[in-house]
Order: C-alpha cells, then sequence, then structure tokens
C-alpha cells in the first residue's frame, strides 16, 4: 500500500463515483479536503480523509510506504480527451507561413496542413513513428497528463491509417498512461483522391472502417466535419458505418464554420462529445442541451491560431458540462501542456480555476468515456495524482502563475515516476 499523507489541500475529490460529468454551477465545486490523506492499494485509491488517518484501516506502519506531501497541494492528473500525438517531422515552415498572414484554409488549400504531415508519415517506419510519438508522451506525461485520447488521421490511406493506430496501440502498451484511440481517417481527403471527395468518403467506410474494427484498433471514429472537410452528409454517413461495428463517434465540429451543422450531427448520431466549438452559439448550446453529448474546447488552438474561444463560460451558465482538451498537434496546437489549457479556459474562457479543474480532469475523462476510473479523487478509483511543488499553496495559483514550475512528484496507477 502507498499512503500520501500532510497534504495541505487535496483537490478534486468525487465520493461518487457515478457522477460524471459535472454540469453547470456543479463544476464550480473544487472537491476540497483540508489536512488530508490518501491510501492506494496496488493502481487504485482505498480512502482518503482529513487529519488523522493513523490505523483507519488496521494496517501496521511496515505495511505501507509513504509519500509525505510536507503541506504541499495534491490533485488529480488531467485527463486530455484530444490529441494527435503519433505524427512524423514538424511544420515550422507554416508557423512562418502564419506569422506572415496565411490563414489555416489557405494553408490547407497549397498542400500544407494536414496532407503536410500525412506526406511526411508516409516514409515513416512504424517503430520510428512510435518512437518519435514516445517523445511526446513523456513529455505530457512529466507536466501532469495521466488519460489521454489519440487519433489517427495523418495517414488518410488504409495502410498508413492502420499503422498510425498500431502505433497507438503500441503506446498503450508500453505507457502507465491510460490510452485512447480515435479513428480520423475523415481528417482530409487523401491525395490520391484528390477531386474526388465522395469516392474517398466511400473508401472510408467501406475499406478503412472494416479493417479498424477487424483488428480492434479503434475506440471511437472522429470526423473532421466543418467548411472545406466533410459535409453533414458525410459525417452522417461515416458515423452510421462506424455504429455498425459498434464503434461510438467524437467530431470535429464548428471550428471554421457557425452554420455547418457539425454539433447537430453529432448530438444527432450520439456523439460522446463535439470538439473546437470555436464557432458556436445559442443554436448549438440549445441543441448540447437536448442531448448527453460533452462540448469540449480546445483553447490551445485558438490561442495559436488567433481563432475565437469557444463559448465554455456561456455553456456552463447554461447548466452544461464542459471539458477542455490541448488538440496537441504539428500544425494548429503544437502544446500538449494541459496545465497551460488550464491557465487559457481561465484567461481566455472565464472560467474559475475550479471550474478549469473539472474540466481538464473529471470532464475530459467523461469526453473518453473513462470518468468511471479516472478524473478525481474517488474510492476506487485509479490512483493518478499530482504532488505540487511546496510554492504552490492553492489551487487558484497553478492556472494564475501558468510558467511556473509546479510538479513535484507524480503518481500513475498507484507509483511514482520519475520525472
Amino acid at each position: 500500500m502507498l499512503l500520501i499523507k500532510n497534504i495541505s489541500h487535496l483537490y478534486g475529490v468525487l465520493d461518487n463515483r457515478n457522477e460524471c460529468p459535472l454540469a453547470g454551477d456543479r463544476m464550480n465545486d473544487p472537491g476540497l479536503i483540508d489536512d488530508a490523506w490518501v491510501l492506494i492499494d496496488g493502481e487504485r485509491i482505498v480512502d482518503y480523509g482529513s487529519s488523522a488517518w493513523r490505523y483507519a484501516h488496521g494496517i501496521a506502519d511496515n505495511d505501507i510506504e509513504v509519500i509525505d506531501a510536507g503541506g504541499c497541494v495534491v490533485l488529480p492528473c488531467f485527463c486530455d480527451s484530444h490529441t494527435h500525438i503519433v505524427w512524423a517531422g514538424s511544420r515550422e515552415q507554416e508557423f512562418i507561413d502564419k506569422i506572415n498572414g496565411l490563414t489555416y484554409e489557405e494553408i490547407a488549400a497549397r498542400g500544407g496542413g494536414i496532407l503536410n504531415s500525412a506526406d511526411r508519415l508516409h516514409s515513416l517506419s512504424e517503430e520510428m513513428l512510435y518512437e518519435e510519438s514516445m517523445v511526446r508522451i513523456r513529455e505530457i506525461m512529466r507536466k501532469g497528463t495521466g488519460a489521454v485520447e489519440i487519433k489517427s488521421g495523418y495517414g488518410l490511406t488504409l495502410d498508413d491509417e492502420l499503422k498510425m493506430l498500431r502505433v497507438i496501440r503500441m503506446i498503450k502498451d508500453t505507457t502507465p498512461m491510460s490510452v485512447k484511440s480515435t479513428f480520423l481517417g475523415a481528417h482530409a481527403v487523401g491525395r490520391a483522391y484528390a477531386g474526388r471527395q465522395a469516392e474517398y468518403v466511400e473508401h472510408v467506410c467501406r475499406d478503412m472502417i472494416p479493417a479498424v474494427a477487424s483488428g480492434k484498433l479503434a475506440d471511437f471514429v472522429d470526423v473532421f466535419c466543418d467548411k472545406g472537410f466533410f459535409t453533414v452528409q458525410e459525417t452522417e454517413k461515416i458515423l452510421e458505418a462506424a455504429a455498425a461495428y459498434g464503434i461510438k463517434a467524437k467530431i470535429h465540429a464548428n471550428e471554421l464554420d457557425p452554420e455547418w451543422g457539425g454539433v447537430q450531427v453529432g448530438v444527432r448520431n450520439g456523439a460522446l462529445s463535439v470538439d473546437h466549438l470555436e464557432q458556436s452559439g445559442d443554436p448549438e448550446i440549445e441543441c448540447l442541451m437536448s442531448g448527453s453529448t460533452i462540448p469540449t474546447a480546445l483553447p490551445g488552438a485558438s490561442f495559436f491560431l488567433g481563432m475565437p474561444y469557444a463559448p465554455a463560460r456561456r455553456m456552463i451558465d447554461a447548466g452544461l458540462p464542459v471539458a477542455l482538451a490541448s488538440d496537441y498537434n504539428p500544425g494548429s496546437s503544437p502544446s500538449g501542456d494541459m496545465r497551460f489549457v488550464m491557465a487559457l479556459g481561465c484567461i481566455k474562457l472565464r472560467l474559475t480555476p475550479a471550474e478549469a479543474l473539472r474540466a481538464t480532469t473529471i470532464n475530459s475523462a467523461a469526453a473518453m468515456g473513462i470518468a468511471s476510473d479516472y478524473g478525481s479523487v474517488t474510492r476506487g478509483k485509479v490512483a493518478n495524482l499530482i504532488i505540487c511543488r511546496p510554492e504552490i499553496k492553492t489551487l487558484d495559483f497553478i492556472p494564475y502563475q501558468y510558467n511556473t514550475p509546479f510538479i513535484s512528484e507524480i503518481v500513475l496507477r498507484g507509483k511514482r515516476i520519475e520525472l
């Protein structure tokens, strides 16, 4: 067993394991216990409480490994429900293009963007792609992420999409993080199908999805349903094809066009989440209120691209749950730092620190279907915890002084990891 004792403030506590996601006013409860301790058996949290813990379970001192938090803050590890971590090379030239005034759509029209990444990935071996991706996995783990969703979508051919998904499975098998896999063959139209988008959609439905399902390579299917990418009708066709194999939907929606209908097609098809939402308003909020789909904002993309931010404040005020994720990718959000995402949630989306914590932990866990095991300090859940540095006195300090190192130690699956 492992005991973490002498915790000044334990945040992210949620006594009811089945209460998720948190919505509306409930998001503003930080789940705080002062003068706290946490007891872990194997991978799971056994108990927690305040003040003296001793012998609450009749356990002798010599049966317990002890971490003395030294009066520091402890909180659950971040859960990042939207990333594209598996990619090849880098795209800093497009960074210069953005500085020079080109838009996301203009870069894509010139053959950059997603197709650029697809070209690079095609020439890289599976083993090299895994090694490159693990550098980023270790990076986000050191920054406090304990669960992550990873999308394909830089393959855009059957062989390369399967290669990406196999790499994601290798990551899942070799890291203590929880890893969820999403098939995003409909990220863009592959070069071989240029000018033949309908045929490419048919290829995704007829060839790619059955192969993905046969190999049990994906937990979810995603579609970039937006202007310049895939229509609502094409999205519906892909989601229906995936549903026939029992693969649940997640959607890229309302990043570029407020009237495209991505949110609506996602809710209509029972998507677990709709992500981006920069171009959203009352119709989207009303639609989300009618279903159980989780709105997920990606403020790192808004920050990097200079786009509007998703109306997360209005969504929470309307009574919705909101999740925040990094969108870690080489073109529009080249950072997987969820602490920075939390800070952007406060600074740009006007969330309180408590709301931002819940959005980056329990709600983002719910947005990848793992909230029964991750995203909060709860009896029976996996013990993924951040022990903060001594200078971190409150939760509010973490998004406030957002570039100051804040992690002293990390526990994943009940074990201390090297930073």
